[in-house]
């Protein structure tokens, strides 16, 4: 079986490759997992420590090959605020939660469609939509990967392997 034994960051390698892994977010933090591509080929992800996948990373297999991680689509809560202020209280009131969420380029936070954090955001002022898209939530203060750094030699997160 081929083994993925390293991760090229989003933006450090060329993106083009031959294969291709879809995972949600609740399956892009490994270390050693059997896989199955998107093409229904296997494979082990050996990696030394877990880390946080993001769409776009390249899984380099010992051969030399590549598989692209891409984000799937899955249910997201996206939160639309009127302005600055609402924005952060609505973020910190889903971080005191321990809730993941994203923050897209327009500000808007995004977190996974949960109907009691709907309904808290909601009734916090926050207007949302609902729909399935890639999510690709912050790090953390303590992840060193992605969306900062792309170091993946430090761990992610809890430090669990998932």
């Amino acid at each position: 079986m081929q083994r993925a034994i390293d991760v090229k960051p989003s933006g450090t390698w060329s993106g083009d490759s031959a294969r291709s892994i879809t995972l949600p977010f609740e399956d892009r933090h490994r270390r050693r997992i059997r896989m199955t591509d998107d093409a229904g080929s296997g494979f082990l992800l050996d990696l030394p420590d877990a880390v946080l996948l993001v769409g776009g990373d390249g899984l380099v297999l010992e051969d030399g090959g590549m598989i692209t991680v891409l984000a799937a689509p899955e249910p997201v809560a996206d939160i639309h605020c009127d302005d600055q202020v609402m924005a952060a209280r609505i973020a910190w009131h889903i971080g005191n939660r321990h809730t993941p969420v994203q923050v897209l380029d327009d500000g808007t936070l995004r977190i996974h469609d949960d109907h009691v954090m709907v309904h808290m955001v909601e009734g916090l002022g926050a207007r949302v939509t609902r729909h399935k898209a890639p999510f690709e939530p912050e790090g953390g203060a303590y992840a060193s990967g992605h969306g900062h750094s792309h170091d993946h030699s430090q761990g992610h997160g809890s430090g669990h392997d998932h």
